[in-house]
């Protein structure tokens, strides 16, 4: 604490004590709870401490009950104003403080903040439970929605309908009884997700493989070994060289890597980070977690988890999510065994016919492969992917072009790691739009993958502008050497900034209404849509540039590149769809029939077998057992939705294609009929306000990976 400690006396008199207080709170004021002076109210990074969480969490919390218990005591009928918009108001304090804090937990997740949100966590729950199931509170929204829905119009009435549907789907209409045990639930289901998100990405960095010798590296390139050497170096030096593991299934340096041994290795090393057979095994927090979700459900009056979660989404029902992920297997199925007979068979011309393909080898064939069909590999491209031409003269570049925005890097701004980047969003009018952070290289103390959050939303009640960051996890070159980027890594780029955009250009009322604050199902669909950016030729020759020269990517070499985007495409497609399927089978279940940990990996199994997916050469993007997203994030019953957008996100590609993918005008109607409206009126109607279209058409998916 930044309290000067001082010495009292017994005989201390009123006097003093009083002028020792007044010093005490001019030398500490904690920087969570005051209001920033930095632009755009940005958090004052530079002051923040770890000593100011906890506090600061209790004085938010103590402020939203109070506010409160202020709409539960006022004496004049219930009202939009005097109950909705109070409510809304509530917790603007916490949401400040826990905005601050749950981005350093994802993104810098040291001993001390882990031990904060141990904390923290419960605490919060035990807030929500007693807002959730305050029978005062929900009855004064209850008359507001009775007596006022019809008469309210716009954002005002999507306000009250998202506040009543949320109380009414957290269990406000429960008996006293099932009452009691969803908040029990929802505790223990919050540190159970707490455990998960502290033994995940352990047992990620504890996955690494040592390398003693150089050669056993063969095939990998000079910077990817250097890579291999610094990761060493950050992780205790127990060997030469290092392999960290990525949090998806499959590893990207297999495509490179000569030695079998060593692949198989790295292979085995990620697919059984999570699930016992080594340090860590997450099956009993998912076992848990699984039972707890399938009652919640049922104390709901749903079957099962997934048709409690989905009803509040555009697919509605698993009936409809299931019909859409079998036509998709439908036609994925013969192309995926197609690809592995393909692969294997080129690899037997140099590895002798009785080779027998296993997962580990099929991204190191695959590339030879591609080398051999293409005249293409990844090292060729790399030095074009330079990551700071990627952002500003592509990421930034295409916004420009498409949507009239600017971007003015702001050193003056402080950050919460060095590595993190500021810039100020300028509008196409002159006027400052938002502010954006970027965090783009790995680190023991973040955990795998990548996504977009705000430490600010945009609110015109709350008088905010937008503060956005996007997080990923790219290596970071030697100090001197530039940070070259996969295609992969590219398009994560571009993608994450698709939903950094719906929050940036977000134009609403309310902060619960604002930029990301929709379906699952619908999220996905700006950041998968603007990797489509990437690829356009006049954006594509603007960032792919040498990182030594800044000459263009040749003609050739840029033609074959793309080419090579869709080839052998049915892996992509197949690793999704198993995770999906995965995710959907664990939702699907009741609350007796979720298997016990000893059980799981073979429900696994069961599950994948029963869609016709279980298939070894195409494993799941992410198995059980490392599943974030699932049983971490917010996408339970929900990872569908990256397939499902992708529908929509192509549809959308496909008029900007005929209208003119750059065009300013175009941009501006993707401005004012999706990214602007947030969740304030039906997605779909969004969808077809801006395509023309009534149904998003599902075809368009499998011909655009060439299938």
């Amino acid at each position: 604490m930044k309290i000067t400690k001082a010495l009292m006396t017994i005989g201390m008199t009123t006097a003093m004590m009083a002028t020792f207080t007044a010093c005490q709170q001019a030398q500490y004021e904690n920087p969570l709870l005051q209001e920033s002076n930095l632009p755009f109210g940005s958090p004052d990074f530079s002051k923040i401490e770890y000593s100011d969480y906890e506090p600061a969490f209790e004085t938010a919390m103590q402020q939203q009950r109070e506010n409160i218990q202020k709409i539960v005591d006022c004496p004049d009928s219930a009202t939009f104003e005097n109950t909705i918009l109070p409510f809304e108001e509530s917790g603007k304090l916490l949401d400040r403080v826990a905005r601050v804090f749950f981005a350093i937990a994802e993104a810098d997740k040291t001993p001390e903040i882990a031990e904060i949100e141990k904390k923290v966590q419960p605490k919060l729950t035990d807030l929500q439970n007693e807002i959730a199931f305050n029978k005062q509170l929900f009855e004064r929204i209850r008359q507001v929605y009775d007596k006022q829905r019809d008469q309210l119009k716009g954002e005002d009435k999507k306000l009250l309908e998202e506040t009543y549907k949320e109380f009414v789907r957290n269990g406000a209409l429960l008996s006293d009884d099932k009452m009691e045990r969803m908040k029990q639930i929802n505790l223990r289901i919050s540190e159970l997700q707490t455990q998960w998100g502290d033994m995940v990405p352990d047992a990620t960095n504890d996955a690494v493989v040592w390398v003693d010798n150089k050669e056993d590296l063969a095939g990998l390139s000079e910077a990817d070994i250097a890579q291999c050497q610094k990761d060493a170096e950050g992780r205790g030096g127990k060997a030469p060289y290092a392999i960290v593991i990525t949090n998806t299934t499959q590893q990207p340096l297999l495509a490179s890597l000569d030695n079998r041994e060593l692949r198989k290795k790295v292979f085995e090393a990620s697919i059984h980070r999570a699930d016992g057979t080594g340090k860590y095994n997450t099956f009993p927090l998912v076992s848990e977690i699984a039972k707890l979700r399938a009652e919640q459900a049922e104390l709901m009056g749903y079957p099962n988890y997934a048709s409690y979660s989905l009803e509040n989404t555009m697919a509605k029902t698993p009936d409809n999510v299931y019909a859409f992920l079998k036509n998709l297997i439908k036609a994925y199925s013969s192309k995926a065994d197609a690809e592995t007979k393909a692969i294997e068979d080129f690899a037997r011309k140099t590895e002798g016919p009785d080779f027998q393909l296993q997962p580990y080898d099929r991204f190191y064939y695959s590339a030879k492969m591609k080398k051999e069909v293409l005249d293409i590999s990844e090292d060729e491209v790399k030095p074009y992917f330079n990551i700071d031409s990627v952002l500003v003269n592509g990421v930034f570049y295409a916004a420009n072009r498409v949507y009239g925005l600017e971007f003015k890097e702001r050193n003056d701004i402080p950050t919460y790691h060095p590595d993190m980047r500021a810039f100020e969003v300028i509008d196409k009018d002159g006027k400052s739009k938002a502010l954006f952070f970027c965090d783009y290289f790995r680190r023991p103390t973040k955990r795998g993958g990548a996504w977009m959050d705000g430490f600010q939303k945009q609110s015109r009640q709350w008088n905010q502008l937008p503060i956005i960051f996007n997080v990923c996890n790219s290596a970071k070159a030697p100090e001197g050497k530039p940070s070259l980027l996969t295609w992969d890594e590219v398009t994560t780029m571009f993608h994450e900034f698709g939903h950094a955009l719906h929050g940036i250009l977000s134009d609403c009322q309310y902060n619960s209404l604002s930029g990301t604050s929709v379906a699952r199902d619908f999220v996905e669909m700006p950041s998968q849509f603007n990797e489509s950016f990437a690829t356009i030729p006049e954006v594509f020759d603007n960032y792919a540039r040498h990182y030594e020269t800044g000459e263009p990517m040749p003609a050739d070499l840029k033609d074959r590149m793309l080419k090579s985007i869709n080839f052998q495409t049915a892996y992509a497609l197949g690793e999704n769809l198993a995770a999906t399927c995965l995710d959907m089978a664990w939702h699907m279940l009741a609350s007796k029939d979720v298997p016990s940990a000893e059980n799981a990996a073979a429900f696994e199994t069961e599950a994948l077998q029963q869609v016709g997916l279980l298939n070894p050469q195409i494993p799941p993007r992410y198995s059980t057992s490392y599943f974030n997203h699932v049983w971490g994030g917010g996408y339970a019953a929900g990872y569908y939705s990256y397939l499902w957008t992708e529908v929509l996100a192509v549809n959308i590609a496909d008029i900007f294609a005929q209208r003119g993918p750059l065009k300013p005008e175009t941009g501006q109607d993707m401005r004012d009929k999706i990214l602007s409206r947030g969740n304030t009126g039906d997605l779909m109607q969004m969808f077809t306000d801006f395509t023309g279209m009534a149904q998003p058409d599902a075809s368009a998916l499998l011909k655009s990976k060439g299938l």
